[in-house]
């Protein structure tokens, strides 16, 4: 429920902005149908395979591993927000290598930060997520997995945000409370520019772009975005099949 109000009070707020809401106008009926497509895909089959294909793999594959591991409710927060999320910055960085970039560049075909995009991604993308394997395996093997299932919550709403262009003023209270260790819509944006996309890897927490040497600061975002494809449609969609 989290991230569907997230996604519904980030909407509101872009359609009843009239800058903003001019920028959807323009978007082509392509990008629409890949940003629909991405999200569906993303939102609901993606879990829908996690519950009803990897989560039964895992107990046909470890049948005496189910609910075998306890941990305070803290600590399976933690897992799933801070150890799952550097997990992730390195899958993110793969993604960005000449091997698996032809996955990943329809992601950065988006041209303006809107949380319809969020899920903009060849749909194989998805496959090649950390997310989708490992956060099957832990809810397999935790006995309460619901604060663990509340930091995925928590990551996910923070990725419709994080594509946003809501975010808050450097002289804010807000900014102050949150820049330190949050990854912000105007920082994730330079990881969507035309000039500086080998930055600006990580999530939730910007810790681990710290600690790699691959944060790139501002407090604006950059003036452009997006990169040029030229594939096809379905190529979009579908590569590398």
């Amino acid at each position: 429920m989290l991230v569907f109000f997230t996604f519904v009070i980030l909407l509101a707020l872009t359609v009843t902005n009239s800058n903003k809401l001019s920028l959807l106008a323009r978007k082509s009926r392509e990008d629409w149908l890949l940003d629909g497509i991405g999200l569906f895909f993303q939102g609901i089959a993606i879990p829908f395979f996690q519950i009803a294909i990897v989560f039964q793999l895992y107990r046909l594959l470890l049948p005496h591993a189910h609910a075998c591991v306890t941990l305070y409710p803290i600590a399976a927060f933690l897992l799933s927000f801070v150890f799952v999320d550097y997990l992730y910055y390195w899958n993110h960085r793969l993604f960005h290598t000449r091997q698996l970039w032809f996955m990943h560049q329809v992601h950065h075909t988006v041209t303006e930060m809107d949380v319809v995009g969020t899920s903009r991604n060849t749909l194989w993308t998805s496959f090649f997520i950390v997310y989708l394997w490992i956060h099957s395996l832990f809810i397999y093997l935790l006995q309460e997995p619901n604060w663990y299932i509340l930091g995925i919550s928590l990551s996910s709403a923070l990725d419709l945000w994080r594509h946003s262009s809501f975010s808050p003023t450097p002289n804010s209270w807000l900014y102050h409370c949150l820049s330190p260790w949050l990854i912000l819509p105007q920082e994730h944006a330079w990881h969507h520019s035309e000039n500086c996309i080998a930055s600006n890897y990580g999530a939730n927490l910007k810790l681990w772009d710290v600690i790699h040497g691959t944060y790139y600061k501002s407090d604006k975002a950059p003036e452009s975005l997006g990169i040029h494809s030229s594939l096809s449609f379905s190529k979009k969609l579908f590569l590398p099949f």
